[in-house]
């Protein structure tokens, strides 16, 4: 379990094919204080710690966590915002995170609003109705304010305000029309939608 505040920006420095894929971050967490077997949040996407020494971790990436993942995501280059999985006793900072992706969103418009950037990213129609006004949102394993939603046809739009601290602690610096991005709804909205649909059915 995560909070979606991202601690570090790791890299891939290396990718490897071993029937799943090896994947090696570059990062600046001790990895001396990390068991093989730890979770670690890359992006949004829980992964078991499978090898490491210093300044890298490895996890292995099966076939179908790459398939629900945002396209390119697993290349060497590319920057991932990284969390280690929640502690008893540490700050709930942002929200309950899980690691799962629901979906990837592709982002629509990045502009400058003030100090911050406003953030549009579109989202596939069937995450509608797990994303409100004020709600939570998990984007690349950042925990996020949702500040407006509009609804298209096949698709849902949602508006972000990104502070300079969160861009600059986060991967968010780089975001771009066009990216694709991973998205987590919020866990309370996944239930909150399962009660309704059972008390529709009674």
């Amino acid at each position: 379990m995560f909070t979606g505040i991202v601690t570090d920006i790791g890299t891939i420095d290396a990718v490897e094919a071993q029937g799943d894929l090896r994947v090696r971050v570059a990062t600046s967490y001790d990895s001396a204080g990390i068991d093989l077997g730890a979770s670690i949040a890359c992006s949004g996407v829980c992964l078991t710690v499978v090898d490491k020494g210093p300044g890298w971790v490895a996890f292995d990436v099966s076939g179908e966590t790459v398939s629900r993942t945002a396209p390119g995501m697993w290349r060497a280059g590319r920057r991932l915002n990284l969390e280690r999985a929640l502690r008893l006793g540490d700050e709930l900072g942002g929200h309950i995170v899980t690691g799962h992706v629901d979906g990837v969103g592709h982002v629509a418009e990045v502009r400058e609003e003030g100090g911050s950037q406003r953030v549009t990213i579109d989202a596939p129609r069937e995450l509608a109705p797990y994303i409100a006004a004020k709600g939570s949102i998990t984007v690349d394993g950042v925990s996020l304010t949702v500040n407006s939603v509009a609804d298209t046809a096949d698709a849902v739009s949602f508006g972000l305000n990104i502070i300079p601290h969160t861009a600059e602690v986060t991967s968010f610096g780089e975001l771009a029309a066009g990216q694709p991005v991973n998205l987590e709804i919020d866990v309370l909205a996944r239930y909150l939608r399962r009660m309704e649909t059972l008390r529709g059915q009674g």
